[in-house]
């Protein structure tokens, strides 16, 4: 219990930047729908999926690599960090050089005329890559403290750049003023503030943390760099196909929905899945912490029964998550713009999906502790085609409904298949009978909610209070058996 209570204080420090801070970047929703519209929201939706896809390969599994090799004694610290570090300098140098080359396909990609719009993507991207193994350090050295000071400072000038050019210059020009901050707001370019603050934020993040290299002296080798990348190549495909399985919905939506204005639908699609922010946040801080964790507790003789622990305190707040966002949807939908609540109907398909990804991920530790990545690329695979498939097949006939069913179909099968495999390779006992019963309560509360036809809205919000109170004092009440037992 010391050791979950030791990945319970270090997931709380690691929300303040990730949970707080990206919750802050998520209200910029609200003016990012009103401001850019369906369209332009759509643009900027499709931009940040491909991004995500080209930090993967960029990043190529450098960072849990780095996490493997730094935790074990007999490798030199400075020499991972060294090698990991001048690889992605390399690499990204590359692809930055190559980009600005070809930015013409680059643009025929995002069909734009405007190439300001390519430089900006790449730019963010490279700032971006090269800020992850040095976050990553701070991670494996157990500083989340300047962890968070860092996060925040990137996070404050994004939000600090959005409101400048998407408010304050906004308001002024349509208001008519004629002074020097009016003249630089131009409706054409929505997007283009955007990604400026964007790139801007990831660019002063990338100075802050250079003292935090240098400091350090890493150094190069070239026999270690091999090793790293046979561990971590499997990761960037494990990764690649997580990532196209979590945006190549985003992608495919306007080639293949049956509409007249697809990258409106996409819009729409993109909106309402930012309603997801509450459980998709909760993962993010989850990962950040445990994974270093993990690793850290791999050859402890308790690890295993850890771990199963871990999984069942993840899925008892991440349900809480589910019921509390599902619970006051009608109060949450005001976060997007009124244009957007057409798609509010994915909404629970969505959540319920990124509550079955956090449980994957964490299950997945199985095959990274041993080694045995080839079954987390196999998994992935596995998932990646099944949704690749599922929105060619689903799109033309449900439109963006059949991306939220592709999702949680692949996330279902990838999870079957990776509990297979490890308890073939792996086996960790896992408390099947309480993760049941967590789940049969959290359905039985919603169908609850879903019978509550009470007219008057305080009573309607009380009910689901109640319900949702009601599952966190059984959960309580349970677990806190379960621990006095125990002791």
């Amino acid at each position: 219990m010391n050791q979950i209570k030791k990945l319970a204080g270090q997931t709380v420090i690691y929300g303040l930047s990730n949970m707080l801070g990206r919750f802050l970047n998520y209200l910029l929703v609200p003016l990012h729908t009103i401001v850019l519209g369906k369209f332009f929201f759509g643009k900027l939706t499709y931009i940040y999926s491909s991004t995500a896809i080209v930090l993967v390969l960029l990043t190529y599994g450098l960072e849990t690599g780095f996490f493997r090799f730094a935790s074990k004694k007999e490798e030199d610290y400075n020499k991972v960090l060294g090698t990991s570090l001048y690889s992605i300098v390399f690499t990204t140098s590359i692809f930055v050089l190559l980009s600005l080359v070809f930015k013409n396909l680059w643009q025929g990609y995002f069909e734009v005329n405007n190439y300001r719009i390519v430089l900006y993507f790449v730019l963010i991207i490279a700032f971006d890559v090269l800020n992850a193994i040095p976050f990553a350090k701070l991670r494996i050295d157990e500083r989340p403290v300047k962890f968070v000071i860092i996060k925040f400072v990137g996070i404050f000038i994004n939000i600090s750049l959005n409101l400048f050019y998407l408010w304050f210059c906004r308001t002024l020009s349509e208001t008519g003023n004629t002074g020097f901050f009016a003249r630089i707001y131009n409706s054409d370019l929505v997007l283009e503030y955007v990604l400026i603050a964007n790139l801007i934020s990831s660019a002063v993040t990338f100075i802050v943390l250079l003292p935090e290299i240098i400091k350090v002296k890493p150094s190069f080798d070239f026999k270690l760099l091999k090793r790293l990348l046979n561990y971590s190549f499997p990761i960037l495909l494990i990764g690649l196909a997580g990532m196209l399985n979590d945006n190549i919905d985003k992608l495919l939506i306007p080639t293949l929905i049956n509409d007249p204005n697809p990258m409106e639908q996409l819009g729409i699609y993109g909106a309402n899945f930012k309603l997801s922010v509450l459980m998709v946040l909760f993962i993010q801080m989850f990962r950040y912490a445990a994974e270093p964790f993990f690793f850290k507790n791999s050859e402890n003789s308790d690890a295993k029964k850890l771990y199963a622990d871990v999984m069942n305190y993840f899925i008892i707040f991440g349900l809480i998550i589910f019921l509390g966002v599902i619970l006051y949807l009608d109060i949450l939908k005001y976060f997007i713009a009124p244009e957007f609540w057409e798609g509010l109907y994915v909404v629970p398909i969505l959540l319920f999906s990124k509550l079955i990804f956090g449980i994957l991920f964490s299950l997945s530790i199985w095959y990274k502790v041993t080694d045995k990545t080839k079954f987390g690329i196999l998994v992935a695979g596995i998932g990646a085609i099944i949704t690749i498939l599922l929105n060619i097949i689903l799109l033309p006939r449900i439109g963006y409904l059949g991306s939220a069913f592709a999702s949680l179909t692949s996330y279902i099968v990838m999870l079957v298949v990776s509990y297979y495999l490890c308890t073939k390779h792996y086996l960790i006992k896992y408390n099947f009978k309480k993760i049941s019963f967590y789940f049969i309560l959290a359905f039985a509360l919603l169908a609850i909610s879903k019978l509550n036809e009470v007219e008057s809205k305080i009573i309607y919000y009380s009910i689901n209070t109640l319900l949702l109170f009601g599952f966190i004092t059984t959960a309580y009440l349970i677990e806190k058996k379960s621990l006095t037992n125990e002791h």
